[in-house]
Protein backbone atom coordinates (compact mmCIF):
# COMPACT_ATOMS: atom_id res chain seq x y z
CA UNK A 1 0.00 0.00 0.00
CA UNK A 2 1.19 3.41 -0.92
CA UNK A 3 0.69 6.65 0.70
CA UNK A 4 1.28 10.65 0.50
CA UNK A 5 1.01 13.16 3.05
CA UNK A 6 0.03 16.55 3.50
CA UNK A 7 1.44 18.97 5.89
CA UNK A 8 -0.84 22.12 6.41
CA UNK A 9 0.59 24.89 9.41
CA UNK A 10 -2.59 27.27 10.73
CA UNK A 11 -1.41 30.01 12.14
CA UNK A 12 -2.61 31.22 15.55
CA UNK A 13 -4.47 35.15 16.16
CA UNK A 14 -5.42 36.71 18.71
CA UNK A 15 -3.25 39.82 20.92
CA UNK A 16 -1.17 37.05 22.87
CA UNK A 17 -1.43 34.15 20.46
CA UNK A 18 -2.74 30.80 21.08
CA UNK A 19 -6.09 30.66 19.24
CA UNK A 20 -7.13 28.19 16.28
CA UNK A 21 -9.69 29.60 14.77
CA UNK A 22 -12.34 26.38 15.54
CA UNK A 23 -14.44 27.33 12.26
CA UNK A 24 -11.03 27.45 9.93
CA UNK A 25 -9.90 24.31 10.86
CA UNK A 26 -13.72 22.63 10.64
CA UNK A 27 -14.10 23.79 7.19
CA UNK A 28 -10.21 22.82 6.33
CA UNK A 29 -10.71 19.17 7.88
CA UNK A 30 -14.02 19.15 6.03
CA UNK A 31 -12.35 19.93 2.68
CA UNK A 32 -9.42 17.91 2.71
CA UNK A 33 -11.95 14.77 3.86
CA UNK A 34 -13.81 14.97 0.84
CA UNK A 35 -11.01 14.73 -0.90
CA UNK A 36 -9.75 11.29 1.05
CA UNK A 37 -7.32 12.75 2.95
CA UNK A 38 -6.80 11.93 6.77
CA UNK A 39 -5.64 13.37 9.64
CA UNK A 40 -2.59 11.86 11.21
CA UNK A 41 -1.00 13.92 13.35
CA UNK A 42 -1.25 17.24 14.83
CA UNK A 43 1.18 19.86 17.31
CA UNK A 44 1.70 23.16 18.02
CA UNK A 45 4.61 25.31 17.87
CA UNK A 46 4.98 27.96 20.31
CA UNK A 47 6.55 31.32 21.27
CA UNK A 48 7.28 30.07 24.45
CA UNK A 49 5.92 31.06 27.60
CA UNK A 50 3.03 28.32 26.71
CA UNK A 51 2.16 30.65 23.63
CA UNK A 52 0.69 29.08 20.78
CA UNK A 53 2.12 30.67 17.36
CA UNK A 54 0.64 28.01 15.02
CA UNK A 55 -0.58 24.25 14.94
CA UNK A 56 1.01 21.83 12.25
CA UNK A 57 -1.19 19.14 11.29
CA UNK A 58 -0.53 16.40 9.33
CA UNK A 59 -2.87 13.90 6.64
CA UNK A 60 -2.99 10.86 5.01
CA UNK A 61 -4.28 9.17 1.91
CA UNK A 62 -3.53 6.25 0.02
CA UNK A 63 -2.50 6.44 -3.47
CA UNK A 64 -3.86 3.86 -5.95
CA UNK A 65 -1.98 1.98 -8.39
Amino acid sequence: MKWEYKTIQMGAGGLIGGRISTDKLEALMNSLGSEGWELVTSFATSFGAGMTRDAVLIFKRKIDG
